[in-house]
């Protein structure tokens, strides 16, 4: 397999959250083990584990695989733009070339609900596919760019390149295996632990992609983090107070969404002593 022209982001020295076009250099797929493609490599289920284990997004290899061997046309994101609507017909997925996206469940009466994050080189659209429809909605996050991946085409794609079909088969299980989580993470966490949990794999998906984890903008309200995580507004904003008052995060000066966290292990910590007391899970 030839060297890939797909490049990866560094360090953002900006500290806006990370979102903003970094310094790249190229990403290698020469020698790549594939043969073991598993959205979980040797871990133990959630507890949480120190260090916050979750499932790997494949993201490198999507975008290296898809660069080399499929069509893709390139779509600039601005903030709130929506990327397919929910009902919509489907025939296109969607790889985050860079930026961040939400997808949002449609509730019967019409409220949205936040289902889920994806990152750079994560896809959108998996949604569609069962039934010809999309099941929820996409939104931009933050400014970015997409890859439009014709699904049909990619299908071919994968018939001349199997490795196509299974880095997406890949990416498709880890995103299941971290809805799970999140499912899993409702159930089981008290407020303050599944506010923490959130901004611990957020800071982890950053870290994975080779930005800054110390200081995150978080890139949605109070009320929509609440019903991502299953907790109401007030919920939220007393357990980002006691999370700060405990010394794992601390708001930055310019705005309530800038979090800075000091210590990964540390919040990872706080998860871990919060579970083993016991404490009730609380909305």
């Amino acid at each position: 397999m030839s060297t890939s022209s797909n490049t990866r982001e560094l360090k953002d020295a900006s500290g806006s959250g990370g979102f903003g076009r970094a310094r790249l250099e190229r990403y290698d797929t020469r020698n790549r083990d594939y043969a073991a493609l598993t959205p979980y490599a040797a871990v133990n289920k959630y507890s949480p584990a120190p260090g916050g284990a979750a499932p790997r997004s494949f993201w490198r290899e999507s975008l290296a695989l898809i660069e080399q061997h499929v069509s893709f046309g390139r779509r600039k994101l601005k903030t709130n733009d929506r990327i397919y609507l929910c009902g919509e017909s489907f025939e296109t997925l969607y790889l985050i070339s860079w930026g961040l996206c939400k997808l949002v469940n449609l509730a019967p009466d019409g409220r949205e609900q936040p289902a889920d994050l994806c990152f750079k080189g994560e896809w959108l659209g998996f949604d569609g596919i069962p039934s010809g429809r999309h099941a929820c909605s996409a939104i931009a996050l933050d400014c970015g760019e997409l890859w439009t991946i014709r699904y049909d085409a990619l299908l071919q794609a994968s018939a001349k390149e199997p490795m196509v079909m299974r880095v997406l088969l890949a990416a498709m299980s880890a995103q299941l295996a971290r809805n799970r989580d999140a499912m899993l993470s409702m159930s089981t966490l008290a407020a303050d632990a599944r506010v923490a949990d959130f901004l611990l794999q957020w800071a982890k998906s950053l870290a994975e992609r080779g930005l800054r984890t110390d200081q995150i903008n978080v890139h949605m309200t109070r009320a929509d983090m609440g019903h991502y995580l299953g907790l109401t507004l007030e919920s939220v904003s007393r357990a980002l107070s006691r999370l700060a008052r405990s010394g794992v995060i601390e708001f930055n000066e310019k705005g309530r969404r800038d979090i800075s966290i000091p210590n990964l292990a540390a919040l990872s910590s706080f998860i871990q002593s919060s579970t083993e007391s016991g404490v009730p899970v609380l909305h």
